[in-house]
């Protein structure tokens, strides 16, 4: 990997952990853009790839565990406002847990108090309101669960990371402080 590109992700690096008050491990790769509304709740574990455009609404708490795979455009949200018109202006917190090995698909949408569990997969574009079982996978709006994996496993191996060996295109990195 050439020079800059080290230098770019090791400043990503560098932000992030002062934005989420954690060291974020070498071995995390991460897309930009990514959008978070406070960072200071997010908590990700090794080896996780983020692509680009995702989203942590993580004033609630949001936990990627290790080996977590985020597609591009994801939206995690551990926040929400009441139903009730009189206290609509308030919030709930509600975290959420994407457990090990655990892959979100482009555009999907995890909201609020969910946990997707160990080896899940979540569909491109599905929206997942409720907790989703280790070893499935869910599709739909709202998520619903379309395979089990007969074996406790479906995990898919581990394949190296782009970074590791393909050069990538200039990276800008914008930082906005309200």
């Amino acid at each position: 990997m050439s020079g800059w590109l080290v230098d770019r992700f090791k400043l990503l690096r560098h932000v992030l952990n002062d934005v989420t008050g954690q060291k974020i491990d070498d071995s995390v790769e991460i897309r930009l853009p990514i959008r978070s509304d406070y960072g200071a709740n997010l908590k990700i574990g090794k080896q996780v790839f983020i692509n680009s455009g995702a989203m942590f609404t993580d004033l609630g708490r949001i936990e990627l565990e290790d080996k977590v795979l985020v597609g591009p455009n994801v939206t995690i949200i551990s926040v929400n406002h009441p139903l009730n018109p009189e206290k609509r202006h308030g919030i709930e917190l509600k975290a959420v847990l994407i457990k090990e090995n655990a892959w979100l698909g482009a555009n999907a949408t995890i909201l609020p108090g969910v946990t997707v569990g160990e080896n899940a997969v979540v569909a491109a574009g599905a929206v997942v309101s409720k907790d989703v079982p280790a070893n499935t996978v869910v599709a739909g709006v709202p998520a619903k669960v379309i395979k089990k994996s007969e074996e406790n496993n479906m995990s898919f191996g581990y394949i190296t990371p782009l970074s590791a060996n393909v050069e990538r295109q200039r990276i800008t990195l914008k930082i906005v402080r309200s």
